[in-house]
């Protein structure tokens, strides 16, 4: 377990323009947990965390995220409306103002870095206009210790400024909140929201871009863990797919459960050094280790309490993104450093509103490859304005607003790992069965753990393939039995008792597939292509 040392020396951030003292270096989380308790910015929940509500933000702004156009990028980032690309001239004018803005502040500021692999290491210093932004940093990077810190050599720099409102006019920016990434000046400028996870993707972007260019290193939008045999797992999964959920297993060492890196060497490291989990519906009983996570030290996002200071999980009068962000050792059963070697088994996580894919289905490289390039989930209704019904939404790799490169640049750095390692590849849908969403019901946590434990031990790669139904639509094998699962749960038209409703909707998931993958098929080879679902409905 972690323990703090407090740090005593001071530091000038004269090199960026800012010329007052007033500044607060490296304090400890009780200090900045008890500072943004004064300061009236949160309360103390019954357990012992810090509440904070972000304000006008409560997720991510895609549509204000940009990437510095300039000679390191021009050629290799793939522009669009994922990557926008920012004047240089507008980037030095903007971080100017925000300066200016911040030289009227008291300031936060920690060092700390990314990348649990040394050779890999990213030291990061992050300058805070809100001290829970700064313990918030204090959870997510990775700590120093007080002898790194000595010489402590920071190669890029976050400056949020949550407070600070652009003029879109003058500034370049789409309106007045922004997260812009510069790799010339190697500085992540944030302003505008007070949205912890913009701080943590924007690093996460950053090695996106740096590792696969200069490292030979894919990064994933991913978590992992390990087992006893020391064999690794990945997960990939978009926001609210159980990628925290599933990795986080008291059976298994917890690796990370977000971003990691899987090095040449067949190596995956943990890019951070903390978890961040939604809590939406959270329950001791369902998630014990993330419920007991949440502690002294934790800070929890948006969430309602009653007035002891206890949080309503289920109340998403706020957002239906509640957060929590904690330290790493707040999980008890966990892998020191965060590094796992031997990658067995690679999970790709779906949340299928439709609730037409199977649960869980083993997939042909090129399927995998498909899969992944595709980033299929669904959305519910209620999640966002105009959101009645399910609708299929695609993310390429997984997390296509935090990759800067195209996407088949990834798929085949990814391919190419999944055929050196032998890995087997696996589809699993957390989402609906028995329907879709609001006729059907969730996928049963304890059934999906039962189906990865089994992929885990071999029980299920054991099985020949006549013991694999091939689905008629979307091609991937499911298989016929799995221990502790009812076997009328691993058949998703069964569960429907409406066949041809079932393969209605089915054909229906299948043009949505098809129709997106229509930008990447220039980039694809004719096996990944026919590593989709072929069967349509005109």
């Amino acid at each position: 377990m972690d323990t703090y040392t407090p740090v005593t020396k001071s530091i000038s951030l004269k090199q960026y323009g800012i010329a007052h003292n007033n500044v607060h270096y490296q304090l400890s989380p009780k200090e900045l947990h008890g500072l943004t308790i004064e300061k009236k910015m949160g309360k103390e929940a019954s357990s012992g965390a810090l509440a904070v509500n972000t304000g006008e933000f409560t997720g991510r702004s895609p549509m204000d995220r940009f990437i510095v156009k300039d000679d390191i990028t021009e050629e290799k980032i793939w522009w669009g409306n994922i990557n926008i690309p920012f004047e240089p001239e507008k980037f030095d004018k903007l971080y100017d103002k925000v300066i200016n803005y911040l030289n009227e502040k008291e300031l936060f500021v920690r060092d700390c870095y990314a990348c649990a692999e040394d050779d890999y290491k990213l030291n990061i210093r992050v300058i805070n206009e809100y001290p829970w932004s700064n313990m918030f940093a204090y959870n997510m990077f990775i700590r120093p210790t007080v002898e790194e810190l000595e010489f402590f050599d920071p190669e890029w720099t976050v400056v949020n400024a949550p407070g600070f409102m652009a003029d879109a006019e003058i500034d370049g920016t789409r309106q007045h909140n922004f997260a812009i990434l510069n790799f010339s000046r190697k500085i992540a400028l944030i302003g505008g929201t007070g949205y912890t996870g913009e701080i943590k993707k924007g690093i996460f972007s950053a090695l996106n871009f740096i590792l696969p260019v200069f490292k030979n290193t894919l990064p994933m939008h991913c978590s992992a863990n390990v087992g006893d045999d020391g064999d690794t797992a990945v997960f990939f999964g978009l926001s609210g797919t159980g990628k925290t959920t599933l990795s986080t297993d008291p059976n298994r060492k917890l690796i990370g459960d977000d971003e990691h890196g899987w090095t040449a060497e067949n190596t995956v490291f943990n890019f951070e050094g903390g978890c961040y989990a939604k809590v939406i519906d959270l329950s001791s009983e369902k998630e014990p280790e993330i419920y007991g996570a949440i502690k002294q030290g934790a800070i929890l996002e948006n969430v309602i309490l009653d007035d002891q200071g206890v949080v309503d999980f289920a109340d998403t009068s706020i957002t239906q993104n509640t957060r929590v962000s904690y330290p790493i050792y707040h999980i008890e059963n966990i892998q020191q450093p965060s590094i796992g070697k031997n990658v067995k088994n690679i999970f790709f996580l779906t949340a299928d509103a439709f609730g037409v894919l199977p649960p869980i289905s083993k997939l042909t490289p090129a399927q995998a490859a498909y899969h992944f390039i595709s980033g299929y989930t669904a959305k519910v209704a209620g999640t966002e304005a105009g959101v009645v019904e399910p609708q299929p939404s695609f993310s390429a790799c997984f997390g296509a607003p935090f990759m800067p490169l195209h996407p088949a640049v990834y798929a085949e750095m990814l391919s190419k790992k999944m055929q050196e390692s032998g890995v087997d590849v696996w589809l699993i849908n957390t989402g609906w069965t028995g329907g879709p969403y609001g006729v059907g019901k969730r996928m049963e946590l304890k059934y999906t753990r039962a189906m990865i434990s089994a992929a885990l031990s071999g029980e299920l790669g054991l099985y020949s393939y006549d013991k694999y139904h091939i689905h008629s639509v979307f091609g991937v094998a499911q298989p016929r039995e799995c221990p502790g699962v009812p076997t009328s749960v691993l058949s998703p038209r069964a569960t429907w008792n409406d066949d041809e409703a079932y393969y209605k909707t089915a054909f229906k998931l299948t043009n949505a597939f098809r129709e997106n993958f229509k930008k990447f098929e220039a980039y694809a080879s004719e096996e990944i292509r026919r590593g989709g679902p072929q069967r349509y409905a005109f």
